[in-house]
């Protein structure tokens, strides 16, 4: 396939493309590197004030959500506005909209994913949104997958920040020219979807060893798109630089904490794009609003993921970690 083709040509020159990263080497992190880091996150949140007007702080879209899956997309959808964003819209199937719906009176809820005739309505209402996460509950049936072409040509056409999670991730296997070049992607694979994933691209399974290495190499294959690779430390890799969350979390792994994950990172990608050019923080310079957006989620998820276990322990939910997304932003994050 042509990525793959592309994908040898780069990393035959991999020495010329890559650099080293700025400040800090992505094998050690001490304690201020994370301050470093830290003010890189605070740097790109936007303060609240009474003169913002309803939509400021972000209108997401959450593309997600069939008749088997209706818990992932309300997790994603839920947890960003937590985080901050004004609006949260998911676009889903007719069958899961009424329970998605029956979750929340928060969310805007669009039953038009599995519509025939849906291209319309769905450029209609991409125009509408600063951000994209893709994937939280999509499911695996080809007849959804054309309208979320649809839906991912549009965010590209408009330059909008993409996180693409668990079935999007799937989705792009099938196609990953799809993303290439797209720098304002971010996908988020935990270790069975980037083994996929890789193999789509390189034409080969993923080596043993050096798990930071081929993240870079993935990331670099596909153009730059952001790679976070999902695990006991998330791996966080624009193909130029590394970062590490490995932030406390805790050892409860129950279902949802991915969608915590990538709703937040939607949120915060739409601030961290609208930053960029309003802050001299060098570490947002350096690493880029995708980097800035992945690592923020990443230690945001694990805090709450801490704070939750620490008061539920074994019978801790997602449910229980959203509950802490204030408490814990405010630990993280506030001056």
């Amino acid at each position: 396939m042509a990525v793959t083709k592309f994908a040898h040509h780069i990393l035959g020159n991999v020495s010329r493309h890559l650099r080293v990263a700025y400040r800090f080497s992505y094998s050690t992190m001490s304690a201020s590197d994370d301050e470093y880091l830290g003010a890189m996150v605070r740097a790109i949140i936007p303060p609240l004030s009474f003169s913002q007007y309803k939509g400021q702080c972000g209108r997401i879209g959450v593309v997600g959500g069939c008749k088997e899956y209706t818990g992932a997309p309300y997790f994603a959808a839920i947890s960003l506005l937590k985080v901050g964003a004004d609006l949260s819209h998911v676009f889903c199937t007719e069958g899961a909209a009424p329970v998605i719906k029956s979750y929340s009176p928060e969310l805007i809820v669009h039953p038009i994913l599995d519509k025939s005739d849906a291209t319309d309505e769905l450029k209609e209402w991409i125009q509408k949104m600063h951000a994209l996460v893709i994937g939280p509950g999509l499911g695996r049936d080809p007849k959804l997958f054309e309208n979320v072409k649809v839906v991912l040509n549009e965010a590209t056409e408009r330059d909008l920040p993409l996180v693409i999670d668990a079935d999007g991730v799937y989705f792009l296997t099938l196609d990953p020219s799809l993303i290439q070049n797209y720098t304002r992607a971010i996908l988020t694979p935990n270790a069975p979807e980037f083994k996929r994933l890789y193999s789509a691209v390189m034409g080969e399974e993923p080596p043993t060893g050096d798990a930071q290495q081929s993240t870079k190499d993935l990331s670099l294959a596909l153009g730059n798109v952001t790679i976070v690779r999902k695990g006991p430390e998330d791996i966080i890799s624009n193909g130029e630089h590394v970062l590490i969350g490995n932030a406390e979390g805790s050892p409860r792994r129950c279902g949802g904490q991915g969608d915590l994950l990538s709703g937040s990172m939607g949120v915060f990608a739409h601030w961290a794009h609208n930053a960029l050019n309003q802050t001299s923080n060098q570490e947002l310079q350096v690493y880029g609003p995708t980097m800035a957006a992945a690592y923020a989620a990443s230690t945001l998820t694990r805090e709450c993921s801490r704070q939750a276990f620490f008061h539920h322990g074994r019978s801790m939910t997602t449910s229980d970690m959203i509950d802490k997304i204030h408490h814990s932003f405010e630990r993280l994050f506030s001056d």
